[in-house]
């Protein structure tokens, strides 16, 4: 049995793919193109993901309740965000759909820096350098992203959103 060192983010973001592929047949290499990380990476990921009881022993279906609880109670002290400068980006955490759709403008807005990106806000490093470049492909993967970051950076009543939009979400994986 393989040591567990620790998670990495890139283990949280491939387990959101998973979960946005939904039923969706998938290998090891569909999740290294579509997030644009190295096949050999994804295997470690898993391996990572298996030990830490996310994701099944045949590393095929995530662990939905276990990968809740992980994102709802550990995921801000394990990857924690802080607003960087405002820059132009990509709308993520309550500056983005869904948890967008209730909270009222005013607040902070959020990106992750892309020179792509059509918003002006605080940075936020996003869990792993590609997601600026790939969420715009896959509309419950960016959501799910949102969610995640929402969680690692909101105050509590955005959180309770993002907890509850989270479960919704996860209910169908």
């Amino acid at each position: 049995m393989k040591k567990h060192n620790g998670m990495r983010p890139q283990d949280i973001v491939i387990l959101l793919k998973i979960v946005a592929y939904r039923s969706k047949e998938w290998r090891n290499i569909d999740l290294a193109n579509d997030i644009k990380i190295s096949a050999s990476e994804v295997s470690e990921a898993l391996n990572r993901c298996k030990i830490s009881g996310l994701i099944n022993s045949k590393k095929r279906k995530v662990n939905v309740n276990s990968l809740m609880e992980f994102l709802i109670y550990g995921l801000k002290y394990v990857f924690p965000a802080q607003p960087g400068p405002v820059l132009k980006g990509i709308p993520t955490a309550h500056s983005a759909s869904p948890i967008n759709e209730f909270i009222v403008n005013g607040l902070d807005t959020y990106v992750w820096p892309s020179v792509r990106g059509t918003h002006r806000g605080q940075s936020i490093e996003p869990l792993f350098k590609s997601i600026p470049q790939i969420v715009q492909e896959d509309q419950l993967f960016y959501e799910l992203l949102t969610i995640v970051d929402t969680i690692r950076i909101g105050r509590v009543r955005e959180v309770n959103i993002a907890k509850e939009e989270l479960e919704k979400r996860l209910k169908h994986a």
